[in-house]
């Protein structure tokens, strides 16, 4: 009883944090949004070019096995590793977003790929929680930083820990990555658009029960012996000197409520504590701040650049909710490779694309994949500024979304557009059994669900920046799919990345590539 009652209180909670995703993100949970499409909407009309001819797509066949007989597995032990996840990223939502960002320079989309998408390695993963055939991010991240799967809701215990129950805690924590690497003298660090305490940037530091206790005044009054709300093991030193760097969202659940915008009851302020707690260490809290920061005088950097999670990529410059304009992913990225890439014993470094996630659960594609995008643009940065030859990059996703790309739409049809269908089948968008156009992209549930008759949608509305696309099922917050997720992987043992593997296997290539078990059991 009492693990279907936390599993409950964890539902809720996801519920109740879709609604404020959208309210503070400045679009409202409903179908119909008058936020007209920009000017340059992605599309372009079918050319010879995209075409292509007989022998065009021969020779880009044979280019393709050409390449692919080129690749050598790298066997070196790995120097440093950067695990790239973005939260709710399928292997739809890669799609369009490939898409997406063609159209975005002018291209018809299908032929493009995504940064990561041109890595040599690539396999399916197996996401289901221990106790759940559809996952959610903490069990899925806990899988992917410490190789052991588990619970809905549980941040870095074992399965057989119960969500809620601080009772056994000791014995059912499990150490992540991080750990290991701050045990062998390593650099560690995490990066992320959400909150720092949120699922997947939690299970990078912390041990909870359920990933609801991110600070202090979130956690039950009674029955939390031998529990520590997440904000507060930013801190620890995991074995080593601590985190090097944490970067991302949440800067409420590290102040006091009697400072303004702070949660925490317990009067402490972990900002700084960071700060006093290692000589050199820095905090930061905008993006010029962050720009200023003196890197090689820095040893342990925190910035935190909202109250709660960061600004969708779509709405940091044109929309932002803070003073100054929040950086973007691939801004903090560079800072966090900057900061680490000082030590010669390598680093560690999760990187997480947390709103991808949100947006999905609030039924609005374009923000979700204008942040997957912005996944693209970080992997593309840190690849520019590592050597490939002793660095294991990884990109994946902790599960995946009930989004669809569906319709029979034409060749370079706009991806947020009506579908229109190929040139044969005429110029009108296509009509359902309603007589009404529908959108390539849709949702199985969410909030975009239509009582009654469903509209008919123009053209300007499918493509406002605020449309819910249109869902089957009427659920408060769209919700996550159970299917695969795709793992990509260029580097030092990279090539580990093949077939359909469980997701804590993951862990394990990382693991392989650092022979880091191995390493900090010698210490």
């Amino acid at each position: 009883m009492k693990n279907n009652q936390s599993i409950s209180r964890h539902t809720a909670a996801l519920v109740r944090s879709v609604a404020a995703v959208a309210l503070l993100s400045g679009f409202a949970l409903t179908a119909a949004q008058d936020t007209p499409a920009p000017d340059n909407r992605p599309g372009v009309p079918l050319t010879n070019e995209m075409l292509g001819t007989t022998q065009s797509w021969l020779d880009d066949g044979a280019a393709a096995i050409q390449k692919r007989l080129m690749v050598k597995p790298n066997t070196r032990r790995a120097k440093n590793v950067i695990l790239f996840v973005g939260d709710g990223m399928g292997i739809s939502t890669l799609t369009a977003g490939r898409i997406l960002q063609g159209q975005l320079a002018g291209n018809s989309g299908e032929e493009n790929l995504l940064s990561f998408e041109h890595f040599p390695h690539t396999a399916l993963v197996k996401t289901y929680n221990v106790d759940a055939q559809v996952p959610d991010s903490a069990g899925t991240a806990t899988a992917l930083n410490t190789g052991v799967k588990t619970r809905v809701g549980a941040i870095n215990t074992g399965p057989l820990q119960v969500q809620g129950s601080c009772e056994n805690i000791a014995a059912n924590s499990l150490t992540p990555i991080a750990g290991y690497a701050e045990q062998i003298g390593m650099s560690t660090g995490v990066v992320s658009t959400a909150r720092l305490t949120h699922a997947t940037p939690a299970t990078v530091y912390a041990v909870s029960p359920i990933r609801d206790w991110e600070n202090d005044a979130e956690m039950p009054e009674q029955g939390t012996e031998g529990c520590r709300d997440i904000a507060q093991q930013i801190i620890d030193d995991l074995g080593g000197d601590g985190l090097e760097v944490a970067l991302g969202g949440g800067r409420r659940s590290f102040l006091p409520e009697t400072i303004e915008g702070g949660s925490r009851k317990d009067g402490r302020n972990l900002t700084s504590e960071w700060v006093a707690a290692r000589p050199g260490a820095a905090y930061v809290a905008d993006k010029n701040e962050l720009a200023d920061i003196d890197i090689s005088s820095t040893s342990h950097l925190l910035g935190l650049f909202d109250e709660s999670h960061m600004d969708f990529e779509l709405d940091r410059t044109e929309r932002p909710s803070t003073p100054v304009v929040q950086p973007s992913l691939a801004d903090m990225t560079e800072t966090a490779i900057k900061m680490l890439s000082k030590d010669d014993d390598g680093f560690y470094l999760l990187v997480e694309g947390g709103r991808v996630d949100h947006a999905h659960h609030a039924g609005n594609a374009q923000r979700a994949l204008m942040d997957t995008v912005a996944l693209s643009d970080a992997v593309e940065k840190a690849m520019s500024m590592v050597d490939l030859e002793e660095t294991l990059i990884l990109v994946t996703a902790d599960h995946s979304h009930v989004f669809t790309i569906a319709g029979y739409p034409r060749r370079g049809n706009p991806i947020f557009g009506l579908v229109t269908p190929i040139e044969l089948r005429g110029s009108e968008p296509s009509l359902a059994r309603d007589n009404k156009p529908y959108t390539t992209l849709g949702y199985h549930n969410g909030p975009g669900a239509i009582e009654g008759e469903r509209p008919a949608l123009t053209a300007d509305e499918a493509e406002s920046i605020d449309h819910l696309q249109q869902a089957l099922v009427p659920t408060w917050g769209e919700t996550h799919g159970g299917e695969d997720v795709a793992l990509f992987g260029i580097g030092p043992w990279a090539h580990l990345a093949t077939g359909t593997m469980e997701q804590n296997v993951i862990f394990h290539i990382i693991d392989h590539a650092l022979d880091l078990r191995k390493r900090a059991a010698a210490q």
